[in-house]
C-alpha cells in the first residue's frame, strides 16, 4: 500500500511529527533509538533505513551490530545512550507501563526538554514502524539523503 498517495494528509502529518520530534536530539542517538525500536517491532523497512542513516551519521558498525544486546555490550554505549535505549524499550513494549526506575534513569541523563523530545522521538518511530509493517513496506529501496 502506498500510504503517501492514499492518505497524503496523514503522511504529511507524520513527516511533520517526525521532524518536530527530532529537533535538538543528537542525530546518532536518534538513529540508535530508531534502530532499537524497529528491532523490537520487527520492522525490516525501518531497520534498513535507520541503519543506513546511522552509518551516514558516522555510527560505527560494531555499535550497530551490538544494539540488539546493548545491555550486555558494556563499554560500547554511554550511560546517556543506555538510558535512552532503556526508555525506548519500555515505551515500545509497554509491559504494564514505563517503570519508575527507567524513567528516572532517563531523567537523570537528559534535561526535561531533552527528555520530552526523546519521548516524542520514541513515539514517532513506533508509529512509523506500525505504518511500515502494516502497509508491507519493503526494505532495500531507501537511500540516505533521498527522503
Amino acid at each position: 500500500m502506498n500510504l503517501p498517495k492514499l492518505a497524503p494528509g496523514v503522511y504529511r502529518a507524520m513527516v511533520a511529527l517526525d521532524r518536530a520530534a527530532s529537533e535538538g536530539v543528537d542525530p546518532v542517538l536518534a538513529e540508535l533509538v530508531k534502530i532499537r525500536a524497529s528491532q523490537l517491532n520487527h520492522c525490516a523497512f525501518c531497520l534498513d533505513m535507520h541503519i543506513k542513516d546511522a552509518r551516514a551519521a558516522g555510527e560505527r558498525e560494531d555499535r550497530i551490530y551490538l544494539l540488539n544486546a546493548w545491555e550486555e555490550a558494556t563499554g560500547y554505549y554511554t550511560e546517556r545512550e543506555r538510558a535512552a535505549l532503556a526508555l525506548t524499550e519500555a515505551v515500545t513494549l509497554l509491559p504494564g507501563g514505563v517503570p519508575d526506575e527507567v524513567y528516572e534513569r532517563a531523567a537523570g541523563q537528559f534535561e526535561e526538554a531533552e527528555l520530552a523530545q526523546l519521548i516524542a522521538l520514541v513515539l514517532t518511530i513506533n508509529a512509523w514502524n506500525r505504518i511500515a509493517v502494516t502497509t508491507r513496506a519493503l526494505p532495500g529501496v531507501y537511500q540516505p539523503g533521498r527522503h
